[in-house]
């Protein structure tokens, strides 16, 4: 990309979106095109075909999608797989039919198998079956990344896909059921500080193994990635290191500064196992994350007290 290319970041309002564009400004990239939901349906074709059409952009970040934590996606399986299905598809036909030089498609590691093999690598995708309850969200992500690179094969293009573990960080979501877990515990540790809750329960027994990326780093690797990777094979964005949820709560709890009870529900779904990204291409391409865990949650709670309101 050149500085003055027209590069269109869509989902900017998002967590993902809106690193992605404080990366290109901090790099010096000038010519930034985004657009809100009330300024452009990405489920619409129509809107999403005479946007290309009028604006023409030469690279494509395709950060915008409906996301969100179990709860979310296990309630409202239909929802998830209907929106983003047609949000990729909108802005991936409608790139490919305005001649857009590149696009780069961000998905996430629950494409991978349920019980996939540890770290999972990227030629593990559709190698056996999905975690049940965000399967409708993974189905979706597939189909985009799979249409990327049907693209590339039909047609000569050069869109890429990378596939991130659990982000975290700046304008992350905080809604009360809907959202991840680090902004959930984030939230919810910082209530139970401020109300004096002598206790906090959470789902699960707090066995699963999960990773964490900082939002600023996976943006780094990003804008890294559309200037120095072309290929089919999707890029796993993380840092190769794990925790229990367990003891993320435990992190989380004492960077917020709860200090009572945690308890669990074990009634509650844990969903996959393990899950934590084999990163050799990333590294190997010249990418390393920066931010450390507890570093990086320091900052989203800083983040999150500036914006909760």
């Amino acid at each position: 990309m050149q500085k003055d290319s027209k590069i269109y970041v869509a989902g900017h309002k998002g967590m993902v979106g809106s690193s992605i564009v404080r990366e290109l400004n901090r790099q010096g990239y000038t010519n930034i095109i985004t657009r809100t939901h009330s300024e452009l349906d990405l489920t619409r074709q129509s809107e999403v075909e005479n946007f290309f059409v009028q604006e023409k952009p030469e690279y494509v970040f395709l950060a915008a999608a409906k996301v969100g934590g179990i709860a979310a996606n296990s309630s409202a399986l239909a929802d998830f797989m209907y929106y983003n299905m047609m949000i990729e598809m909108n802005v991936i036909h409608s790139a490919f039919s305005n001649s857009c030089r590149k696009l780069e498609f961000l998905g996430s590691s629950c494409i991978y198998p349920r019980m996939s093999p540890q770290p999972i690598k990227e030629e593990y995708l559709l190698s056996g079956y999905l975690e049940k309850t965000n399967e409708a969200y993974a189905l979706a992500k597939i189909s985009g990344l799979k249409y990327c690179e049907y693209l590339n094969t039909q047609y000569g293009t050069d869109y890429i896909s990378v596939m991130p573990c659990n982000l975290y960080g700046p304008n992350d979501n905080y809604h009360p059921e809907h959202s991840h877990v680090m902004p959930a515990l984030i939230r919810r540790f910082h209530e139970a500080k401020i109300s004096g809750a002598k206790s906090v329960t959470c789902w699960g027994d707090g066995s699963p193994l999960r990773e964490f990326l900082f939002v600023d780093d996976l943006a780094e690797l990003c804008v890294f990635l559309m200037n120095n990777y072309s290929g089919n094979e999707t890029v796993n964005a993380g840092t190769g290191r794990e925790i229990t949820i367990k003891g993320l709560t435990e992190l989380v709890a004492e960077v917020v500064g709860y200090s009572g009870e945690i308890l669990w529900d074990t009634s509650k779904p844990n969903g996959t196992p393990r899950k934590v990204l084999d990163i050799s291409k990333a590294e190997s391409l010249g990418w390393k994350y920066k931010t450390g865990l507890r570093d990086g949650i320091k900052l989203s709670y800083e983040d999150f007290l500036k914006h909760r309101d």
